[in-house]
């Protein structure tokens, strides 16, 4: 199944390795799409997304369609503070996986 067809708790069974694999290709996918990257072409998971091009704007985009996929509300200082693809996937693997209060502000009703 797509990552943009999966819901979080479908995302939350997952073995851990799995759930970043599918994180990896959801966050790759959305990011070369923003990017107006094609298939082919190499995105980088440890270069800043902004020394890639990536605006405030499309990032704030990014954000919400992130948050509509996977069901839970990120942290706008997470975007600007995990500002590689490898690290927000780091980040969002815990906050999916780990829906206890400390990743507050990460899981809705948490915060």
């Amino acid at each position: 199944m797509s990552p943009l067809h999966m819901t979080l708790q479908q995302f939350r069974e997952l073995p851990r390795a799995e759930l970043a694999e599918e994180m990896e290709q959801l966050l790759v996918a959305k990011f070369r799409e923003s990017l107006l990257m094609d298939e082919t072409e190499d995105l980088p998971l440890d270069v800043s997304y902004f020394d890639l091009g990536l605006t405030s704007l499309k990032l704030t985009e990014m954000r919400q369609t992130l948050e509509d996929v996977l069901a839970v509300s990120i942290n706008a200082n997470v975007l600007f503070n995990e500002p590689t693809v490898s690290r927000l996937i780091d980040h969002l693997v815990d906050a999916v996986s780990d829906p206890s209060p400390r990743t507050a502000g990460a899981i809705p009703g948490t915060a």
